[in-house]
């Protein structure tokens, strides 16, 4: 993005992959899920103050614009995540950016080693030494190694005195302790939900999976997780006394998949009969439906994980160019600083509203 946006003509792209775009590529099941209706500061995690002016250069009505500009159709689709807007094929995503950039200098297959600055930048790499008066970093986080993740914009950011905050995998499912394997049982299946984490509530589907819970609902309250407690509502807006005076077994009576809610009783130690017929201590058991509390015990890791929280501290970062305050002349954009956003659009909304940042900021200087 940045790069399409720039008017220096003697522009170089150091890419890692044999092509750009990696992530790209296999994003919103292969459609880009590129940016989202209801973007704002709240829907990330970070810094507000900084977060704010940065959102503010490039509105998801701009970017849709810009999209539609370089012939790029996009589609608003809220049926995983409300507010999303997709492309046709993450291949046109490409196209198009392959399209805008033609005029600089790309390089493939060009891993970046270490980086030096005297003077200029020296620029060390597993195919040669490029000198730079400027660089950008936007190699993004280590989530994703089988796309070519690396922690080189960390080590980068290190090796010029920023503090890193601490990496965990986010938009990742959960995994569970021993009073939820239950949850295994259950793989393949979805129900809705609300999840409540941290203050934060999501409203959506839950999957259940051989390795404990993911889902969009999940992979949002992953983001927000801090190795506590989390609840899930498995009657999202419908009021458990509603369902009182059924002389339905539960297992019949309550609006989810049979195979949850026998498992779910299993759990606490319920027999599956007419619910008027249970008494007040196993109504409070199977009130559990509608705040079930528990503590994940992990995540599926980095390789499962749609993105990586923490990063580069933006207390160090200028808002309104995107440059390092410990290096003149160094810039870093989108995930690998420490700003995260939900599910749907918002990690690249985020990327190229930094970008365009950066770009305002050395296109004044040319």
């Amino acid at each position: 993005m940045l790069a399409s946006l720039l008017k220096n003509q003697n522009v170089c792209i150091l890419e890692g992959n044999q092509e750009i775009g990696a992530k790209i590529k296999v994003s919103g099941g292969a459609k880009c899920n590129i940016t989202n209706k209801y973007v704002s500061a709240s829907n990330y995690l970070g810094d507000v103050d900084f977060v704010e002016p940065i959102l503010e250069q490039l509105s998801s009505k701009e970017l849709l614009s810009f999209c539609k500009k370089n012939g790029l159709d996009t589609v608003f689709n809220e049926k995983i995540v409300k507010g999303t807007y997709f492309c046709h094929s993450s291949k046109d995503v490409l196209s198009m950016f392959n399209k805008l950039i033609h005029q600089h200098k790309l390089f493939t297959n060009t891993k970046v080693l270490d980086i030096e600055k005297n003077e200029n930048f020296k620029i060390k790499t597993n195919n040669k030494t490029i000198e730079a008066k400027k660089v950008v970093v936007a190699s993004g986080g280590i989530s994703f190694t089988t796309l070519g993740a690396t922690p080189i914009a960390f080590d980068i950011a290190k090796k010029f005195e920023h503090k890193i905050k601490t990496l965990n995998p986010a938009l990742v499912g959960f995994t569970v302790q021993k009073d939820q394997f239950w949850f295994k049982n259950l793989s393949g299946i979805s129900a809705p939900v609300i999840a409540y984490v941290e203050g934060k509530e999501f409203e959506g589907n839950i999957l259940f999976a051989h390795k404990g819970i993911t889902g969009p609902v999940i992979l949002n309250a992953s983001l927000y997780w801090q190795k506590g407690q989390m609840s899930l509502d498995f009657l999202p807006n419908k009021k458990f006394a509603s369902f009182l005076k059924s002389n339905k077994k539960a297992s019949a009576c309550f609006p989810l998949p049979k195979r949850v809610m026998a498992e779910f009783l299993n759990s606490v130690s319920l027999e599956d009969k007419a619910v008027s017929a249970y008494s007040k201590e196993e109504l409070s058991r199977l009130e559990l439906l509608k705040n079930y509390s528990f503590a994940p015990a992990g995540n599926f890791g980095y390789t499962k994980a749609e993105v990586t929280k923490g990063g580069i501290d933006t207390k160090d970062i200028n808002a309104y160019t995107m440059e390092s305050l410990n290096c003149e002349s160094l810039y870093f954009l989108g995930e690998c600083l420490d700003v995260t956003g939900e599910l749907g659009g918002y990690n690249f909304q985020f990327a190229f509203a930094s970008a365009k940042v950066c770009a305002n900021g050395l296109n004044s200087c040319v």
